[in-house]
């Protein structure tokens, strides 16, 4: 049991580390149920499956976990639900932020800990649309993770296959799950690394620096991919997924009325720093997107059986 102070809202922070409605690490239970909400993880003392319920009256969260890494999920609980996220010296400086904090004064940023597991899905989701990548990380998780542990496989749990699993995986059997040469080779060179970015990610101080230039050292990881894995993994306030199809465009429709480039994003955003992250998580938390009135990007043709 964990009594968070504030109301802690459990379902929108595992959410940020869903992907896709079918995911099948993480199952969340419908707004307004009573949950539990079910996670599969690999910990650094091995796997788990946690099941979560959400506040009770009494304002406590309840969890259960079971495997070898059950210890070390449940001592993590509390940051990987937004307990550890300092908003110390945020300030809102604009009046849509400002308004879209006083609606949402609980939004918080969740950490896993887990570099890895965040950074598996983010390089399967570059470059491609979100069915595309979906559908690709959910067949890898299945065909080359395994059940999780305890009564995590009744509820249809899967965890992510391992580093070496993933290094072993040969190139023609990627062309099956959809996900292109280019996406799998950086997968495999992630997974080489896995131990050095687990090492990072574990560090109490710098961690967010550090990891970083650790994988925009990786070919073929940039700053879109960094951004998204650390705002998972560390919870970093200052992670902007920069090169993103839509964060520059509707940042900039909310704040200034129009659409804006990366360039524009980086200056508009410059004065929150070391919290630039928390003016797109604010504002999507407000629903403020830009209005979308093109066709929706179709799934690409050229890979086997699509």
């Amino acid at each position: 049991m964990w009594r968070p102070d504030w109301p802690c809202p459990v379902r929108h922070l595992l959410a940020q580390h869903r992907r896709g409605p079918g995911d099948p690490t993480l199952r969340l239970a419908a707004p307004g149920e009573p949950g539990p909400h079910w996670r599969a993880s690999r910990t650094p003392e091995g796997p788990v499956t946690l099941a979560i319920d959400p506040l009770d009256a009494a304002g406590d969260v309840h969890a259960r976990a079971w495997g070898p890494g059950a210890r070390w999920a449940l001592a993590q609980l509390p940051d990987l639900l937004g307990g550890g996220d300092d908003w110390t010296g945020f300030e809102a400086r604009h009046p849509v932020v400002a308004e879209a904090w006083r609606r949402h004064p609980h939004v918080r940023l969740g950490r896993s800990g887990r570099s890895l597991e965040a950074l598996v899905p983010t390089i399967i989701e570059q470059k491609v649309t979100g069915q595309e990548a979906f559908a690709g990380f959910r067949a890898l998780v299945l065909k080359y993770g395994e059940p999780a542990p305890g009564p995590g496989a009744r509820a249809g749990l899967h965890l992510q296959p391992t580093a070496a699993t993933l290094v072993s995986i040969p190139s023609w059997a990627w062309l099956g799950l959809h996900i292109d040469p280019a996406r799998s080779r950086a997968v495999v060179t992630a997974a080489r690394h896995a131990d050095a970015l687990e090492r990072v990610a574990a560090r109490t101080a710098g961690a967010a620096a550090d990891l970083d230039r650790a994988i925009r050292s990786l070919p073929g990881l940039g700053v879109w991919t960094s951004a998204e894995v650390r705002q998972r993994t560390l919870g970093d306030p200052d992670a902007v997924s920069f090169g993103d199809f839509h964060v520059a465009k509707d940042v900039g429709w909310a704040l200034t009325g129009g659409e804006i480039d990366d360039r524009e994003l980086a200056e508009l955003l410059e004065p929150w720093r070391p919290h630039r992250g928390r003016v797109p998580l604010l504002l999507g938390a407000a629903g403020l997107r830009r209005p979308r009135r093109g066709h929706r990007a179709s799934r690409r043709g050229h890979l086997p059986h699509v």
